[in-house]
């Protein structure tokens, strides 16, 4: 019997006992706070181990979910920040044209221009072409002849349309002409690609043309394909070479056509000028002719 020991019911009694034991004097003694604070240290590296894996599931998650914000907030910045470059590129043509006070009631009046971002997809292997694919097409309203530039000048126009890429030619290919002015006088022209990523040439011009090396070179807008008044390339070379009737001009163009990742399609919005409607005094009555009888 006395192998056996106490009952599993005397066993829970003491128990018990203890516990209220060990809470009375906890409670009113304070005599457990040694105990507690050495099996808190006993423990802290169970409790550690234990709460790691919730700890590096939780630090994963906020990161990830940090890193993406990061990104978006990145990646929209960078599109308006490119839309803001883009409406600045005028104002130098702006500026010049209100010097000049030229008269442009007659012609079509520009209120604004609606874009869309691309990005470049892929490029023309063949270093014959100035080629770029772009990841917009139809089912965005990309179409064929619209106007591409990018954060910083004129970059080419689209050729070829399909529903989810379009193909870019760029200023600088051989079969590219542009018609452009000089921002400093005026001077009107035309740019040809020459098939080098850095070189434009302007064929057209007479040996007295007055042209300067430095000078600006802007969209037109002749032709009808790009608005006017976005930069194109700046002139690095003029030879005037006495005997032959044009002189050697050479233009390096201002957009970064062999580092660009995105670039804008343009929409130009034009609407003919609204002038008010001037008051007529109405016209006299006609006078009687000498032949004609007076009424009785």
């Amino acid at each position: 019997m006395f192998a056996e020991g106490p009952s599993q019911g005397a066993r829970l009694i003491a128990a018990m006992i203890l516990s209220i034991l060990l809470m009375v004097l906890d409670h009113r003694f304070h005599q457990t706070e040694t105990l507690r604070s050495t099996l808190s240290v006993l423990t802290y590296p169970i409790q550690f181990l234990a709460e790691v894996p919730s700890d590096i599931g939780r630090w994963v998650t906020e990161t990830l979910q940090d890193r993406n914000a990061l990104q978006e907030n990145n990646q929209r910045l960078q599109h308006e920040n490119l839309k803001l470059r883009a409406e600045l590129q005028q104002i130098a043509a702006l500026q010049a044209e209100n010097e000049r006070l030229r008269d442009l009631l007659g012609s079509a009046y520009k209120i604004g221009n609606r874009v869309l971002v691309a990005e470049l997809s892929a490029m023309d292997l063949d270093p014959f072409r100035q080629q770029v694919v772009i990841n917009k097409g139809s089912l965005s309203g990309v179409f064929e002849g619209q106007a591409v530039l990018d954060a910083h000048a004129i970059m080419g126009q689209v050729t070829h349309v399909s529903p989810m890429n379009a193909t870019v030619l760029l200023i600088t290919d051989v079969e590219h002409a542009l018609p452009v002015q000089v921002l400093r006088n005026g001077l009107r022209t035309i740019a040809v690609g020459s098939g080098r990523i850095n070189r434009l040439e302007l064929p057209y011009l007479p040996n007295n043309a007055d042209i300067r090396n430095d000078d600006l070179l802007v969209t037109s807008g002749l032709g009808g394909k790009f608005p006017p008044g976005y930069p194109v390339a700046r002139i690095i070379e003029v030879q005037r070479q006495p005997g032959k009737p044009f002189a050697t001009v050479v233009a390096q163009p201002l957009a970064q056509l062999d580092r660009t990742r995105e670039v804008l399609l343009v929409w130009e919005i034009s609407v003919p000028p609204q002038f008010p409607e001037e008051e007529t005094a109405p016209a006299p009555p006609p006078a009687p002719m000498e032949n004609e009888a007076e009424a009785p």
